[in-house]
């Protein structure tokens, strides 16, 4: 392909993916399969990285992330996110319209809108074009976190139509949705991992993240509220958002004009059980004068403006009877205590049961079976008790007391250092552990093996023909068939189904052998980093932490996990079975050959690469990457935060140290 045909081709790919992207996002309609978008995306991807010159400012390829950003750089709002005044009741929302009619008369009109649980964003467009996205922080000044919100796929990174100012700013609540949400805290429990207390600070933390590819996996989603700028031609607050709607912005409909504060009271008393039904959490309703002529004459208090105001649902709040805990026993032996209360109504449903985290929880609360408590749904998704009601405490209660043994095996529980989780650490003989590393191997992000489900699970430990994973793969149609309610066909499925995932790609395989901490984002970075199962289990705790994003407790976890010689009798029995061990080489288109005999070594964080991107340049210019330092090393490419025994060794034996931007000087 010549470097015309390049260019026109990236041109071509870059307006049909984000033409599919509106579709999908802003009329829900989905033209062609996930398969087939995703091979124009790869398509596009390759073509930039080739020709990144034609890159367009709009590529949806941002929507994939890549970008490293090592600290956020401070950005002041041209216009001040001020915060809103906050109010739990009718009354004082009856004295907040009394101000207005005192100030502007009976002539106007509010607007209501749900007050999405979120993190506040303002979004800057230059002629059409996304150019900088920053978080409120303390409304003067906030962070610039641009490439996180690119990946946020219902964001446009251009307005198509023709009638915009050259430039304007809209205001937005990025949110995770519920069901990202609760997929993210499942892997967590999966992993071992704490889970996250509720979406609001999922989001948050997830917009401050330093790699915007872990960003973009989470499916962050955002609504705008608000529009801002010079020369805007809108005279309301509902004009505002009409327009941001036509120019592509998500704007939720759940919004309505309201003429006097009874209609505001009615939307509100509305909303109060409706908003559980919506896919994200809200926490109560913004209520705003529509005019803007009439928001001048308002004006501002110091912190808020004057024509506006937060009405906030109290907390659901329930009291029950806390009638016994219960023990489960997770996949990686972590034992979580679950409250079993007498059902109450909560929050549009009926709650059984409640978390209490751990033995630290349980202790804090000072909670006594029969004790009356207080229950909430933390994030309005996970219900949690609060508090005791001490008033109505029975004579004689005893507090509770953790467990010391395991509930399943009666194996004695182990609690590390720093950690508020206790664990059971027979793995090899607790059954909810055994069963659970089977259902985490055949999940359809691990080894994806169809006609095995958990009931099936049960069956096989049940009759002794599978204790581990590897297991699976010693099984016979005969066996089989000798399984209730199992027939040929059955039988035939499984045995297709286990064949089948020995073609499953590496990092998915990795991530089905169960390590505690390493989750499937985990999984594909360190078969990315160091490409077969042989290398990762020689692979030192301080080599671990040289791969992005490898934190000391799952280089730790890692260590530990292949330092058992059980786990490596079952890796060789895996390997043994067919199982994919190594990655698939990446075919590497050159660029040049500038680096030809050359070899490097890649440590610390870098600004505007990521430690892979910086190899695979590498290796399109002919070069090698190597993880060890040695005296026949070229070049060591250092960042900052690079490991210190590298550092020693490389100073040692009078390595060539180069920084990010010789490295850049170089490709030039």
């Amino acid at each position: 392909m010549t470097r015309e045909e390049a260019k026109l081709r990236i041109e071509e790919l870059t307006e049909k993916i984000n033409y599919y992207n509106d579709l999908y996002y802003q009329q829900s309609t989905s033209a062609i399969s996930d398969f087939e978008f995703d091979k124009l995306l790869e398509e596009l991807i390759k073509l930039e990285d080739l020709h990144p010159k034609f890159k367009k400012e709009d590529s949806p390829s941002q929507r994939v992330g890549g970008t490293i950003t090592k600290e956020f750089k401070t950005v002041y709002h041209v216009y001040p996110m001020l915060s809103l005044s906050n109010t739990y009741s009718e009354e004082e929302l009856i004295e907040f319209d009394n101000r207005v009619k005192k100030a502007i008369g009976t002539n106007f009109e509010y607007i209501a809108e749900l007050k999405f649980d979120g993190v506040a964003m303002s979004i800057t467009y230059e002629n059409g074009i996304l150019k900088q996205a920053t978080t409120r922080g303390d409304g003067v000044r906030g962070d610039d976190v641009t490439a996180n919100v690119k990946t946020i796929r219902s964001i446009p990174l251009k307005i198509k139509s023709n009638n915009i100012p050259p430039l304007f700013e809209v205001r937005g609540e990025v949110f995770l949705p519920l069901d990202s949400f609760n997929k993210i805290n499942k892997e967590r429990e999966d992993i071992g991992e704490p889970l996250l207390a509720n979406p609001r600070n999922a989001a948050s933390g997830t917009i401050k993240m330093q790699d915007s590819t872990v960003v973009a996996q989470r499916k962050l989603d955002c609504f705008v509220y608000g529009l801002l700028g010079e020369n805007l031609d809108i005279k309301s607050h509902h004009e505002a958002l009409i327009k941001i709607k036509e120019w592509g912005f998500n704007v939720s409909d759940s919004y309505s004009s309201c003429k006097d504060i009874q209609e505001v009271m009615s939307y509100i008393n509305k909303w109060e059980r409706e908003r559980f039904k919506l896919p994200l959490g809200t926490d109560g309703i913004v209520i705003k004068v529509n005019d803007y002529k009439q928001q001048e004459i308002l004006g501002y208090t110091a912190k808020s403006p004057r024509w506006a105001i937060a009405y906030k649902y109290k907390a659901d709040t329930a009291s029950t009877i806390l009638e016994s805990i219960e023990y489960q026993v997770g996949r990686t032996g972590a034992v979580t205590p679950v409250a079993n209360l007498l059902p109450v109504q909560l929050a549009g449903t009926k709650v059984k049961r409640a978390s209490v985290h751990n033995a630290n929880e349980i202790k804090r609360l000072d909670l006594r079976i029969g004790d009356t408590v207080f229950v909430e749904k933390g994030g309005e998704i996970i219900p949690k008790i609060t508090g005791v009601n001490l008033g109505l405490r029975p004579e004689n209660s005893i507090p509770i007391e953790y467990i010391s043994n395991c509930p399943e095996c009666g194996t004695p529980l182990i609690r590390k250092e720093g950690e508020a989780v206790h664990y059971c650490p027979n793995e090899k003989g607790c059954p909810p552990q055994i069963k659970g590393k089977l259902e985490h191997f055949i999940q359809r992000k691990a080894l994806n093996i169809e006609g095995i489900g958990s009931e099936t699970v049960d069956q096989l430990f049940a009759k002794g023909l599978v204790k581990d994973p590897s297991d699976l793969y010693d099984l016979t149609f005969e066996k089989l068939c000798n399984l209730e309610r199992f027939g040929e066909k059955s039988a035939n499925n499984i045995l297709k189904g286990l064949e089948t995932s020995k073609t499953v790609p590496f990092k998915n395989v990795l991530f089905g052998i169960g390590i505690r901490y390493v989750g499937n984002t985990v999984a594909e970075k360190l078969a990315d980093h160091f490409n077969n199962i042989d290398a990762l289990a020689k692979a030192s705790f301080e080599e671990l932490r040289e791969v992005p994003e490898i934190g000391e407790k799952i280089a730790q976890g890692v260590v530990e996990y292949f330092a058992q010689e059980e786990h490596r009798v079952f890796i060789e029995r895996l390997k043994k079975a067919g199982l994919q061990m190594e990655a698939q080489k990446k075919v590497i288109e050159f660029e040049s050959n500038i680096f030809e005999g050359k070899t490097f070594v890649i440590s610390g964080v870098f600004q505007n690469f990521s430690r892979d991107s910086i190899k695979e340049k590498v290796e399109k210019n002919g070069g090698k990457v190597v993880s060890s330092i040695s005296a026949k090393l070229n070049f060591l490419i250092a960042g900052e935060n690079m490991g210190p025994s590298k550092l020693e060794k490389a100073q040692k034996l009078g390595i060539h140290m180069i920084s990010e931007d010789e490295f850049t000087d170089m490709l030039k």
